[in-house]
């Protein structure tokens, strides 16, 4: 089957849906598919794999979700991407986020085969959505099968456009995560009780919470520590790091970026994860993340998050903006590592469903029955 993969996000620039991208494409051709993604890179992106056409090199930062989105507004890739689309001839164009501008919705404009739209954000209100309908509305007409990643992405998306949707979550790769070659981080690995955030500091993601639960943490457990890992700047950063220092919270530690080798190193040496994010998630990798590694997690309960952990289960679910409650919970299970263990490998048991093959196994199905729907609705024509 020959498939095209297309994102309106810079790539390879990091990112949920472009890390979703990247294992579908990994998954599919090592099953023997051919397979592009195209999508916006920027003009002195080097390196990038041969099967990435770059379309548009014109990066613009869109505010969305709470969060910042790197995409292309360049009306330059019109033409080109009718050219390719007739001169690749693809089986399956698959869309993700189908609905950003501009690329994915100039590929929908000239493609002439089985279009396939996973929509992965969620918010409980989108104006653009709703004021943008009757525009929109003839491109979501031209998707054949929608797909969304939770329960909260189908909420959100359908109450704009009813019809049908499946459910295929995100996918951790297991091995990657969970593997018992890892080894914990030897300088944060000296029998101190380790807290975990992973993410960048945006307002969505609720790290003020965690920090104003710190001193509460700390004064039940005075040697906890608390490790910040993510894509953030020293300006993000930095009313943290006043806030640390005036509170004489030494024990913040700002890690920062960190490979993708080193990431599931952290989860490995943490003994609980914390993700106190206030909403726009629809369900939350990382949380995926620290399950598979076998770590509890201490997370808000927020649409997006409750599709992934069940409270009680595999981590404890708190009220989003309520540092009482997010340091209570932590405490809880740092006191506690019979309940850690259970929790952990609860967590662990359930992200072995979400491994990338099985995922990837059920949009390639979900391509094949649309391929052939599509090939009997032809024949029923003629």
């Amino acid at each position: 089957m020959k498939i095209a993969l297309v994102t309106p996000y810079e790539y390879p620039y990091p990112g949920g849906v472009t890390e979703h991208v990247s294992y579908l494409d990994r998954c599919f051709r090592g099953w023997g598919h051919e397979v592009k993604i195209i999508a916006p890179c920027a003009e002195d992106e080097e390196g990038l794999q041969g099967n990435v056409i770059r379309m548009s090199g014109t990066i613009v930062s869109l505010p969305f979700s709470g969060s910042v989105s790197r995409v292309s507004f360049s009306p330059r890739i019109y033409r080109p991407v009718k050219r390719l689309l007739k001169r690749e001839q693809f089986d399956v164009i698959h869309l993700h986020e189908p609905l950003m501008p501009v690329l994915p919705l100039i590929v929908l404009r000239h493609s002439k085969t089985v279009n396939v739209g996973t929509f992965h954000a969620y918010r409980e209100e989108h104006r653009a959505l709703q004021v943008m309908r009757p525009v929109l509305q003839p491109f979501m007409d031209k998707i054949d099968g929608r797909i969304c990643v939770s329960e909260a992405a189908r909420e959100m998306v359908s109450r704009y456009f009813p019809g049908e949707y499946v459910i295929i979550p995100n996918g951790i790769d297991l091995q990657h995560f969970g593997g018992t070659h890892l080894q914990p981080i030897e300088r944060y690995h000296d029998g101190r009780p380790n807290i975990l955030f992973v993410g960048r500091l945006e307002k969505r993601k609720g790290f003020r919470y965690l920090m104003r639960a710190y001193p509460h943490i700390v004064e039940a457990i005075p040697n906890a520590r608390l490790m910040v890992v993510g894509a953030y700047d020293r300006e993000d950063k930095e009313p943290f790091v006043r806030y640390a220092r005036m509170h004489h919270l030494s024990s913040v530690r700002f890690v920062g970026r960190v490979s993708a080798a080193e990431l599931p190193r952290y989860y490995k040496t943490c003994d609980v994860f914390c993700a106190p994010s206030t909403g726009f998630e629809s369900f939350g990798i990382v949380l995926l993340e620290a399950m598979a590694s076998g770590k509890p997690i201490v997370a808000t309960g927020i649409t997006g998050y409750r599709c992934v952990v069940e409270d009680g289960q595999e981590g404890l679910l708190v009220e989003p903006g309520n540092e009482r409650a997010l340091a209570g919970a932590i405490v809880k299970l740092l006191r506690d590592p019979a309940l850690r263990q259970e929790m952990g490998e609860r967590g662990r048991r359930k992200a072995a469903r979400y491994d990338w093959p099985i995922i990837a196994r059920q949009v390639l199905d979900f391509y094949q029955q649309l391929v052939q729907k599509k090939a009997q609705d032809r024949l029923d024509a003629e």
